[in-house]
């Protein structure tokens, strides 16, 4: 009877559906709280990787939860995410990390400490892939995880956080850390050029991990793709390779940007929470894991559609480099959608709904690729340009087929699960693809 008991105690764990669980500890005699999410992928006898997501100043774990859309890229990656609740100072919730919050006497990095111990006890974690990434003060307890319990954290990424001194000042790490700062150039809440007081500058951040990490002084900048023209802001990617146990020292830098998370408010040419789920799966906390190129998947088509016609605009997803099948999730400006699994390649996305296309994350059957590129649906409402459909069938009836072509522009003939443009005698042009 003992045996038949463990075995039903533990069963739910072996075939685990997707969870988004709130749960506490009792830590330095307080309740601590967190929400936990667990995708269906879980296997108890598969080690998995773990994402500590931390709220910013006067925020809660369930809003950080709402708006980082980490939960879908669990699914779809296969992490466990849990997102900790900082307890009061002066009213207001907090992490204590130096600088402004120096009146605390919460020890939030054992409380880390202890909570990541419990949570192992009772699922399967990869101990060499536990990671944590937040926002503003959020961003700040990332840094001191990386400085003072850096046994246990194989990478961070801040999101418009910072060090204070007293962080940057005792910074204690064990292991050469991979480091992502995300952050505007504009921010009102915690200055791009720091203050002395209470919050280091983004530049001595970085040099400080560039000089730990023994990367290299000199940074390979990427101009990223201005894909949104009214969000007020441009991004460039900042790179400082070469490090050792080959890890980098990056920096998405926001022209512009303010005290956003990039992809939800604020800029809109990146999405944070994609953006840190890559960077992280590249890493264990001994470094770079493989060195192999990853999978990608791009997002492209610009279109228009009339509003008064039953045809869908079409939005194309390909895949290079990797093995089906493929997942991804895309959203409409900004707002994510669904996630689709699917082995055609390129997949095809019919839609009426106006706006900006991007891809947010991207898998297949081996590895998390990597995503670029981005779509525009426009909806035109003009009734001069939108005739009524049976002036434009009339129109059409006797149009003839002069030839059909691929993505490339090059002649080709009908091939099923691939899209291909059909060239007509009256100057029109229709976009088909035949699923086999």
């Amino acid at each position: 009877m003992k045996k038949l008991l463990t075995f039903l105690i533990w069963l739910p764990l072996l075939t685990l559906g997707q969870q988004t669980i709130n749960e506490s500890i009792t830590h330095g005699g307080l309740q601590r709280d967190y929400i936990i999410h667990i995708p269906s992928s879980y296997n108890v006898n598969t080690p998995i990787p773990l994402v500590f997501c931390f709220h910013g100043y006067g925020s809660n774990a369930s809003t950080i939860m709402s708006y980082t859309n980490f939960n879908y890229i669990s699914d779809t990656a296969g992490f466990i995410v849990v997102y900790p609740q900082g307890t009061l100072l002066q009213g207001t919730t907090h992490w204590n990390v130096g600088g402004w919050t120096m009146g605390s006497t919460i020890d939030d990095v054992g409380f880390t400490a202890s909570l990541l111990d419990s949570i192992s006890n009772t699922y399967t974690i990869d101990d060499t892939r536990v990671y944590s990434t937040g926002m503003s003060n959020g961003g700040y307890m990332s840094f001191l995880l990386a400085c003072q319990l850096s046994d246990k954290i194989a990478a961070i990424a801040s999101v418009t956080g910072s060090m204070t001194p007293q962080t940057y000042n005792a910074c204690n790490p064990q292991h050469p850390t991979p480091i992502l700062q995300i952050h505007g150039t504009s921010d009102q809440t915690v200055p791009y050029v720091g203050d002395p007081t209470w919050t280091k500058s983004i530049d001595d951040v970085l040099q400080y991990w560039v000089a730990y990490n023994n990367c290299n002084t000199s940074a390979i900048i990427t101009a990223i793709t201005d894909i949104n023209i009214f969000d007020g802001s441009t991004a460039e990617l900042i790179v400082y390779d070469g490090g050792d146990n080959n890890v980098t020292t990056e920096h998405f830098k926001i022209y512009g940007g303010d005290h956003d998370w990039p992809g939800v408010w604020g800029n809109m040419d990146i999405h944070a929470s994609a953006e840190v789920w890559k960077f992280f799966f590249r890493y264990n906390i001994n470094g770079l894991i493989n060195p192999t190129v990853l999978p990608m998947a791009s997002i492209s088509g610009n279109d228009t559609i009339c509003y008064n016609q039953n045809i869908d605009a079409q939005v194309t997803v390909s895949f290079g480099g990797a093995t089906p099948p493929f997942s991804f999730i895309y959203a409409i400006n900004g707002v994510s959608q669904p996630s689709i699994t699917t082995n055609v390649n390129p997949y095809v996305i019919s839609t009426q709904q106006a706006g900006t296309y991007t891809l947010t994350s991207f898998s297949d059957a081996l590895a998390v690729g990597s995503i670029s590129g981005a779509a525009l649906v426009t909806v035109n409402t003009s009734p001069i340009d939108c005739p009524p459909p049976l002036l434009i069938q009339e129109h059409t009836t006797n149009k003839e087929l002069l030839k059909i072509t691929d993505i490339l522009g090059k002649e080709t003939t009908l091939k099923n699960n691939t899209l291909l443009f059909y060239i007509y005698d009256d100057g029109t042009e229709e976009k088909r693809i035949v699923i086999e």
